[in-house]
């Protein structure tokens, strides 16, 4: 029971680590061994021949005394043992799934059937983790390069037991783990491909663990791994910068909303020729009559002679 805490409930998506740790807790309660193996067979049933005596009939069921026994005991274990595997399994299943899956009379055959449903989302969690594998990429932080290839090995344990035939190489994952390194590693990169040997998780792993020691220590103890980006050139084909581009804005703003091209002695509001908006006297009127202020008719005149 201080097992079933630890299984995660099977939901759709997970159905690769909800299987793993079933079979730990399995193992752990010493109930394994029925997943695998079948119930046991009661033995033929004794039957007494016509030519049998006395003597002869004892000397059977003496002899079928001890195999009828066996098979007691030894079907009473495999009966419990399977009742405690199918109460953990569906008690580890959400509903709905354990509604869908028809009556299993074996922990075994309850496992397989939940295997063949989640087959899609098998390929699908495989499609995710590779495509995490090959675009897995190190930059650096407080848990080193070390967690990065333990947790990119990881990544192809995974795959090994949702088809074997996605199974990763160790040879592969060195070029993938390779692959991932940032551009400081590159002359490392370039020793390794020129090495005749391979390397093993171990020394994969100490070799890159002393590279980045050596550049932490050329860099003074510390090397940060900045993801290259490319800035916006703002003085391409001789535009000015965008502050200045900003303050003229609003004028370039302006004349790009006006209606009509404006000519000389042209009056933006009352848009005819012959004089600007300033001596406009229709703009003039509504102008002084908003601040109360008599409106002279004669003023753009007078204006105009001053």
């Amino acid at each position: 029971m201080s097992c079933l805490k630890d299984v995660p409930t099977l939901r759709g998506d997970n159905h690769t680590e909800w299987r793993k740790r079933v079979d730990l807790a399995f193992v752990l309660a010493d109930l394994d061994w029925v997943v695998d193996e079948p119930q046991p067979v009661r033995p033929t049933e004794l039957v007494r021949e016509a030519t049998d005596d006395d003597v002869a009939w004892a000397k059977k069921r003496g002899d079928y005394a001890p195999l009828e026994m066996s098979y007691i005991m030894e079907n009473q274990k495999w009966v419990n043992a399977k009742k405690k595997c199918m109460a953990f399994i569906k008690n580890t299943i959400v509903s709905t799934i354990v509604g869908s899956i028809a009556e299993c009379t074996s922990a075994g055959e309850l496992l397989t059937k939940i295997k063949s449903q989640f087959t899609g989302s098998s390929k699908i969690y495989a499609t995710q983790v590779l495509e995490q594998l090959v675009t897995e990429r190190y930059t650096g932080g407080s848990h080193g390069i070390r967690e990065h290839i333990l947790r990119m090995s990881n990544m192809t344990a995974k795959l090994k037991p949702m088809d074997e035939d996605l199974e990763i190489k160790p040879k592969l994952l060195v070029h993938l783990v390779m692959a991932s390194l940032p551009k400081e590693f590159e002359t490392f990169v370039v020793n390794y491909n020129m090495s005749p040997g391979t390397w093993d998780i171990e020394k994969r792993i100490a070799m890159c663990v002393q590279e980045e020691d050596k550049l932490k220590a050329s860099h003074g103890g510390s090397l940060n791994y900045v993801k290259g980006h490319k800035k916006k050139n703002y003085n391409q084909n001789n535009k000015s910068c965008p502050s200045k581009s900003q303050g003229k804005a609003p004028y370039q703003h302006q004349r790009q909303q006006q209606p009509f091209p404006v000519d000389k002695d042209t009056c933006v509001h009352f848009k005819k020729t012959g004089h600007y908006k300033k001596d406009c006297p229709i703009w003039l009127k509504s102008l002084m009559a908003k601040q109360g202020i008599p409106f002279d008719p004669d003023y753009a005149k007078k204006r105009k002679r001053n």
